[in-house]
């Protein structure tokens, strides 16, 4: 069984998601069960709605779960299992605070704090913290991308596992999940290879001993500030292109520049990914989405500017030489269709033309429209091709109007206007 396990505290950053597609991916590989599992538990940095956002960045990427579960629906187990440690003498209560001071070590002051002791602390209400007790050995775990990974006892140490108020903490509660679930891969980043170090150890604690695989992602490194899902469809990036360059970055040998998910899955290794901190490429995925975007079902493009309609799609691809994102495309397709700006120095060429396509039958072809539109006007070339450009499209630069005309035909009193 895989996991994907965000923390509803913030906007899913690329890095996240990243390992939320690869785990499911190789879930698909294994032909094992992917679950999500919101890790909810820190109820002060929880922002309200961001559980249902993450479902939904991941409806929107195909990655589809067995389960979903909230961290918060098992609280008591993980207190209990807690509260066994500390009887286990695998832990202790500690009076020094939730956290040891900054860049220093727990003091180890609490550290033969007894089961009367504790008692005597419940009936004085003094806040304590629950802490397990730092390893005898350095904790040693293999990485599929990094090898054998080792953390020292002194990088591990006394850490906190029942906060003051009662709250198993993240990595507590996050080992025990894995466990009661049993989670056999664990997919995460770098920035996480102390905290797989510090779960090993609990689940050493508390007994158990079957195996799990563990693979540390290179972080994924951005000028942008916040690089976000959120900020990529914003911009205009399509699901397919942005998990194309996400499972593009670092591999080594893809049999294909361009590709799906579920083609991914027939060939993609994770041996053959690189385990150095990668660049995000902001040119390399528009790119990537620009082709996606030409591959795209045309009727189902138009969907995405408020149409159902082949043409409207078949339309948009025509400005992909000079667009790559949709925030792009609907520059260019928004004013075709919006009320045109007839202040100008076309102003008059653009009404004649405009009265003229209102009470003109409906044309075939391009060349017939034109030599239509030319003799009912009376212009000439040099004052008929700009302001026709201009009522049809809005922009004074494009596509060929021959090249336009057969997929907006159906709509010319709409748009002439």
């Amino acid at each position: 069984m895989l996991r994907f396990a965000p923390l509803p505290i913030g906007d899913m950053h690329i890095n996240e998601l990243r390992v939320a597609i690869l785990s499911y991916l190789i879930a698909q590989q294994k032909k094992e069960r992917f679950i999500v599992r919101i890790d909810d538990t820190d109820k002060e940095k929880v922002i309200e709605g961001k559980d249902t956002e993450i479902m939904q960045i991941l409806e929107k990427f195909a990655l589809n779960h067995d389960t979903v579960l909230h961290q918060s629906e098992k609280m008591h187990l993980y207190q209990t299992l807690a509260i066994g440690l500390l009887e286990k003498n695998k832990a202790f209560v500690c009076t020094c605070g939730d956290e040891p001071l900054q860049n220093e070590r727990y003091s180890g002051r609490c550290f033969e704090a007894d089961k009367e002791e504790l008692a005597k602390l419940k009936n004085s209400c003094t806040p304590f913290v629950v802490r397990i007790k730092k390893p005898e050995l350095p904790i040693i775990y293999h990485d599929a991308m990094r090898g054998e990974v080792e953390s020292s006892q002194s990088e591990i140490d006394s850490f906190v596992i029942l906060d003051a108020n009662g709250t198993p903490t993240h990595n507590f509660a996050s080992a025990c999940a894995d466990m009661l679930l049993g989670v056999t891969m664990i997919i995460s980043t770098q920035a996480h290879i102390l905290d797989t170090a510090k779960q090993k150890h609990i689940k050493m604690q508390l007994g158990y001993e079957e195996v799990t695989d563990y693979v540390h992602l290179p972080d994924i490194l951005s000028d942008q500030e916040n690089l976000t899902v959120k900020w990529l469809f914003e911009q205009g990036f399509i699901p397919d292109a942005i998990i194309n360059y996400l499972l593009l970055l670092g591999y080594t040998d893809s049999p294909s520049e361009i590709f799906t998910l579920p083609e991914a899955i027939e060939w993609f290794r994770l041996e053959k990914l690189s385990k150095d901190t990668v660049t995000f490429d902001l040119e390399k995925l528009r790119f990537i989405n620009r082709e996606h975007l030409k591959k795209m079902n045309d009727r189902d493009l138009s969907t995405l500017f408020g149409f159902a309609d082949a043409a409207i799609g078949k339309l948009a691809k025509l400005y992909l030489e000079e667009a790559s994102t949709l925030k792009e495309l609907e520059a260019k397709i928004h004013p075709i269709f919006a009320p045109k700006d007839f202040e100008g120095v076309w102003e008059p060429q653009m009404r004649t033309l405009e009265e003229i396509i209102q009470n003109a039958p409906m044309i075939d072809s391009f060349e017939a429209f034109k030599h239509y539109m030319l003799d009912q006007s009376g212009f000439e070339a040099g004052h008929f091709f700009k302001p026709l450009r201009l009522l049809l499209t809005g922009a004074e630069y494009g596509p060929e109007l021959c090249d336009i005309y057969p997929f907006i035909k159906p709509y010319l009193l709409e748009i002439a206007s």
